[in-house]
């Protein structure tokens, strides 16, 4: 057996095509291995709009990036036919090495998939030898044929939630499935507010869902996303998660330090000890300045409690109990709050709770929990750290679907 039938055989070459030549350029480094592919003379083709086949109307000769070869890079040139075909005219072929438009086999696309699933975009180019860019485009062209392919059907609760793309305010909002243990991404599209959730309702709707079937949605406490909800699933419960409820009263709490900081000297490390959930996690330092907030009477301190009675209202067992706790923790933390400037940040998170109480109380009757969305928190680390150099929000939004979207295989149509 010669040595080009060897390697036709590694490339899955079929008639028409064969394998004609193999050259190693070593003048370059590394070297290049350059195969080159010819069809048949006198061979048919299939025309691209009905199958028909026709005679070769004319060639252009076309290059593809393929695997490497060892160590070697490598890549296969041919001469790709236009058929003439008496009802569709002059069409280019496909080779079955490549999709159309594509200058990589889909033998090295694939490998490119592999790699970009296990490690940042940087260095998976780096490795394979091409640009970022064209990267990029192969990764956007396969998750953008699995997104299209997704099936909504069974979609009844969903979860929304907005995160940083970049810099200067520059947000994508993300829609998730309840119901999904894993990769329970649907839907991610660029901006905040109450636009998402119409796009959304879209895309539930073309992917075979039906607005009318989603009985929950979960989301934060921001009025556009509130009445957005209410506008486009009228049949559905709005719950506010409590990650939020938490993360509020957390916010509020560092403001409250941030105020008082500015008047008097606070002990130091008292920014992350009283960040830190209650006595979990703290550093010795943490400890210790915790402990002089509280023995000196700071404000910071009376807020920081505040902010920790909310896991007593969390503990609650029935609605009911849930509804009596939050019902007394706003009593209780307003007769705190009341009539010190300093813990004004406070006083407008319980205004922001209790305006949205009915909502936080969902969760109570609610068969979802809020751990998806504190999941959220960690993907989108995940994600910057995979998509590391993206160049746009288009980018940001592709690795968040590769890395926790339930896409079919991509590698399908390869």
């Amino acid at each position: 057996m010669d040595d080009n039938r060897v390697l036709a055989l590694g490339l899955g070459v079929a008639a028409p095509w064969r394998l004609v030549e193999q050259h190693l350029a070593m003048e370059r480094q590394p070297y290049e291995l350059h195969l080159r592919l010819e069809a048949e003379r006198g061979a048919r083709f299939a025309c691209p709009e009905c199958g028909r086949l026709c005679p070769a109307h004319d060639f252009k000769e076309l290059t593809w990036r393929h695997l490497n070869f060892f160590q070697h890079h490598c890549t296969i040139t041919a001469k790709v036919p236009r058929t003439d075909c008496p009802t569709h005219g002059v069409k280019r072929v496909g080779v079955p090495w490549a999709r159309a438009g594509s200058r990589f086999t889909l033998l090295f696309e694939q490998a490119a998939l592999l790699l970009v699933r296990e490690m940042p975009v940087l260095t998976a180019a780096d490795m394979i030898g091409i640009t970022d860019q064209r990267l990029w485009r192969i990764v956007t062209h396969y998750v953008g044929a699995a997104v299209a392919a997704l099936d909504l059907t069974r979609v009844t609760a969903v979860a929304c939630d907005e995160t940083a793309a970049k810099r200067r305010h520059v947000y994508v909002t993300v829609f998730i499935d309840l119901d999904r243990a894993d990769r329970p991404v649907l839907f991610v599209t660029p901006g905040k507010g109450k636009a998402c959730l119409a796009q959304f309702r879209a895309f539930l709707a073309e992917h075979g869902g039906s607005p009318g079937r989603i009985a929950e949605v979960v989301c934060d406490m921001s009025k556009a996303f509130i009445a957005a909800a209410g506008e486009q699933f009228p049949a559905a419960a709005v719950t506010v998660d409590w990650f939020h409820v938490v993360h509020l009263a957390t916010a509020a709490v560092d403001d409250v330090r941030k105020a008082e900081g500015a008047l008097v000297t606070l002990p130091s490390a008292t920014r992350w000890a009283v960040l830190k959930a209650g006595e979990r996690d703290l550093t010795p330092r943490q400890a210790a300045a915790l402990a002089e907030l509280e023995a000196g009477g700071f404000l910071t301190a009376a807020a920081w409690r505040l902010k920790e009675k909310l896991r007593w209202v969390r503990r609650a067992d029935t609605p009911r109990a849930a509804r009596w706790r939050l019902t007394h923790f706003l009593r209780h933390a307003r007769d705190i709050v009341t009539g010190s400037p300093l813990l004004a940040p406070f006083r407008t998170a319980l205004d922001t709770i209790a305006h949205h109480q009915d909502r936080i109380l969902n969760r109570w009757t609610s068969t979802h929990t809020n751990a998806r969305l504190e999941a959220l928190n960690g993907m989108f680390q995940l994600v910057r750290a995979r998509a590391r150099g993206y160049r746009n929000v288009d980018t940001f939004i592709t690795m968040i679907y590769l890395v926790a979207a339930p896409l079919p295989n991509l590698f399908n149509s390869i």
